[in-house]
Parts: C-alpha cells; sequence; structure tokens
C-alpha cells in the first residue's frame, strides 16, 4: 500500500503530544496533520469522536471485567485503520504529521495481554513514517500532568489502583515497547520539554530539517 510523505509524532503518556499537534497546526499551513482527536477529526469521520468518547467512558472503566482486553483491542483498532486510511490515496505532495500512528495502540495492547500476533502482524504491514519523532517525558512529570494521578484511565498505569509506582512501572515499560516497535525506522528523540511551546519548536526543527 503506497502512501504520502509522513512522518510520526510519538511519545509516552503525559509528553504533550495533543498540545504540540494543536500548535503544529496553526504553524504548518502546508502540511495535513492526522490524528483521532476531535480537533483533527472531519464532520464525515464523527463515527471516530463517539467511539473515543465510548472508549474512555465504557470500556476503559469496565476493562478485565466487562470487557476483555481482546475486546478492547478490536475497538481500538478502529482508530488504527482510520489513521491508516488518511494515508491512503492522498497527494504525496503534501507532507503528512501522524499522531503517534498504530504504534501507541499496539503497545497498550500487548501490555493489556492481548497476544494475537496475526492483529499486530496486520498493523505493522502499513505504510511505515520518513521518520518518527519522539517526544519524551519523564514518569515523573506525566505523572504532574495527570494531576498527580488524578486524571489516569486503565491503559496508563499496572495494576488495579493507580499509585505512583503503578504509573512509573507501566510508564517505563510502555516507553520501552514504542522505542522497540519503531527500531527500523529512522527516530529522532527529544529530550522532555518544559511547556508545549517550547516542544512544538523542537518538533518543528526537525520537521523542517
Amino acid at each position: 500500500m503506497s502512501g504520502p510523505h509522513f512522518h510520526v509524532l510519538l511519545g509516552p503518556d503525559g509528553a504533550g503530544k495533543s498540545s504540540v499537534m494543536r500548535r503544529l497546526a496553526a504553524q504548518l499551513p502546508d502540511w495535513r496533520l492526522v490524528s483521532t482527536d476531535s480537533a483533527f477529526v472531519a464532520p464525515e469521520h464523527d463515527l471516530v469522536n463517539r467511539l473515543r468518547q465510548d472508549v474512555h467512558e465504557h470500556l476503559l472503566p469496565g476493562l478485565g471485567t466487562a470487557y476483555s482486553a481482546d475486546f478492547m483491542a478490536s475497538v481500538l483498532q478502529t482508530a488504527v485503520v482510520h489513521l491508516r486510511d488518511q494515508l491512503d490515496g492522498r497527494d504525496p505532495r503534501v507532507p503528512v504529521l501522524v499522531d503517534s500512528y498504530y504504534y501507541k495502540i499496539l503497545a497498550k495492547c500487548r501490555m493489556a495481554g492481548v497476544r494475537d500476533s496475526r492483529l499486530y502482524s496486520w498493523w505493522r504491514s502499513f505504510p511505515q513514517p520518513a521518520r518518527v519523532v519522539f517526544l519524551d517525558v519523564s514518569p515523573e512529570t506525566a505523572w504532574h500532568r495527570r494531576a498527580d494521578g488524578a486524571r489516569l484511565n486503565a491503559l496508563e498505569y499496572e495494576g488495579r489502583d493507580g499509585h505512583w509506582a503503578d504509573f512509573e512501572r507501566y510508564q517505563k515499560n510502555l516507553r520501552k515497547i514504542l522505542l522497540e516497535e519503531v527500531r527500523d525506522v529512522p527516530v529522532t528523540v527529544l529530550a522532555e520539554q518544559s511547556d508545549p511551546d517550547r516542544a512544538a519548536r523542537a518538533v518543528l526543527e526537525v520537521l523542517a530539517a
């Protein structure tokens, strides 16, 4: 499957990718920014917004009780396919920046215990980016950005309680798996930035190069 030249913005939870994407939207008028965040989803794809809301409001609170990890992966796959579809048939002259692509969902499914290698093999067969920009963040900073753990969801920590140690352990493992998934494409790792404006400028420098 062919598609336009594209880059991926990736990072652990709390790295600030959503804030950076919103700032880049104003600074890269000639680029196309692709994300499942509502600010970047076209009206004709409103189902993506509704599914995302249902995941946070219903699926994740019931993960492990009402819903299995395999069911979660099946629902999250809709986001993966949507992102892939946004690359298909686009003008190759328009550069594209994709928020996380399939990498983060794949990593979180692995950490949740989803073992279906056929699913992962399909996702890994999707077009690969020209470069991944990895926006790094320490677990300590990410914890504070999540209101010291008050704004966590079930896919941001290990265990059942969401204490600091559970979050730290999860985020370190998430970072490791994310970098493992992108080891075969060029990756630029950006050190933790103090605020979204600085982070956006750092990403712009990589994209400009």
